[in-house]
């Protein structure tokens, strides 16, 4: 009998997987803890581990599917095993074949990729053998069903064999129901490209979803003068790069001044649990790093606790492997609050999505030198910078906020090198 893998928990609060590439094929031999599979969730993408050692009997779960936690991705004979399934030895092959064709247990057990392809495709799954352990129906039964044109048309069945398990035909109904909302038909011309989603975009747009849908987004936005900010940075980034070797952005100096801010009003450092409300004792900084087709957040953890230096040093890293594929999962767990550096791209104002299910966001626009009424009405050029806050009105309200949005304001604004240091 072969031995169930199924999909990972890689998260606290990660429910399902995205299957985006398979490492081994039916029949290959992987030891213990050797990887399988790359998986890509909302929160990570990462390898799993193979649980045994054996050999990969079926890949139950296609690329680029996604399936629930606890869900089967793969089955393996795990080595070993066939001695513990002891049986008559003088059993014959026609025997044999009695007996497997006796034992239909695992026959109603559809994967969601067999699920998948029996809706697209139209089939009966009750008017389907299955070759797989216990008569269970697997995608080669599907496809070689669809390479020969269909499924053909079948008298009606006895009432025996119309009855399937309730929880079967809901989930099917449901998967068609979802399916034709959330495909509607497009008229495609000529010249139209047609790009498949990929793994990691549906990961990305269902939590972006999520957020929507679940928490009440509310904004604002506040100016800031950091004048005195981009003179001493601009004054310290040669020397630092020189003994750190990395690049000083100006996100370490926003970084610090909002988990100062947040150690003050740690209202906003929390999150919606349904019938209550978490306030989360560590400050871990979530920061967006883009690549080319993809948007992560990795996590600074327990931010307070560091100086402008090791923010910078920690974004740096973070940014290095989440560029060269090497993000861990615990790297992209845990974040309380996040910080999204829109201004890198040259944005001025945004209302950015709330990184589920923390309560709020704020993203730092581009500084831009602008004309403004300074002391005794004078008016004088000076780099100004727009702060913009995404709130969740379940947990926050507008006071709260814009005291925190005001505080950060006064740190950046106040800013001197004699009272805040790089290390």
């Amino acid at each position: 009998m072969a031995t169930e893998i199924t999909m990972p928990q890689l998260g606290e609060s990660v429910t399902e997987g995205t299957i985006s590439k398979w490492l081994v094929s039916p029949g290959d031999k992987v030891n213990k803890y050797d990887p399988i599979a790359e998986v890509m969730t909302d929160k990570v993408n990462a390898e799993i581990p193979s649980s045994y050692t054996g050999v990969i009997k079926e890949l139950v779960v296609g690329e680029d599917e996604t399936v629930e936690v606890g869900k089967v991705i793969c089955l393996m004979e795990v080595e070993g095993q066939e001695q513990q399934q002891k049986g008559p030895e003088n059993t014959s092959p026609k025997e044999q074949v009695q007996q497997e064709q006796q034992d239909d247990s695992a026959k109603m057990r559809y994967s969601p990729a067999v699920l998948k392809l029996s809706q697209e495709h139209n089939i009966n799954l009750s008017q389907v053998h299955g070759s797989g352990k216990g008569g269970r129906i697997t995608r080669k039964d599907i496809l070689a069903i669809v390479e020969k044109g269909g499924q053909q048309p079948s008298p009606a069945p006895t009432p025996a064999k119309v009855e399937e398990p309730q929880t079967t035909t809901t989930e099917v109904k449901v998967d068609r129901k979802s399916t034709a909302q959330a495909q509607p038909v497009y008229t495609q011309q000529a010249g139209d490209i047609e790009i498949p989603v990929s793994g990691v975009r549906k990961a990305i747009a269902e939590n972006l979803v999520r957020s929507k849908h679940e928490a009440p987004h509310a904004w604002m936005m506040v100016e800031v003068d950091v004048t005195k900010l981009v003179q001493y940075r601009n004054e310290q980034k040669a020397k630092f790069k020189a003994t750190e070797g990395i690049t000083l952005t100006f996100l370490p100096f926003f970084i610090k001044a909002t988990v100062e801010a947040l150690k003050e009003f740690p209202q906003i450092n929390a999150m919606w649990a349904g019938d209550k409300i978490i306030q989360k004792k560590d400050v871990n900084i979530s920061i967006a790093v883009a690549t080319d087709d993809a948007l992560f957040v990795p996590v600074i953890k327990q931010a307070d606790q560091k100086s402008i230096t090791g923010l910078a040093t920690d974004i740096h890293n973070l940014a290095q492997k989440v560029r060269t594929g090497k993000m861990t999962s615990a790297e992209m767990q845990g974040g309380t609050f996040t910080v999204n550096n829109t201004g890198s791209f040259g944005s001025v104002l945004s209302t950015p999505i709330i990184n589920h299910p923390q309560a709020a966001i704020l993203s730092i626009e581009s500084i831009v030198k602008r004309p403004v009424i300074v002391e005794n009405d004078m008016i004088a050029i000076r780099s100004m910078v727009n702060l913009c806050l995404s709130l969740d009105h379940r947990v926050l309200d507008g006071l709260i906020c814009g005291r925190f949005l005001a505080r950060i304001k006064e740190k950046l604004e106040g800013f001197s090198p004699e009272h805040t240091s790089l290390y």
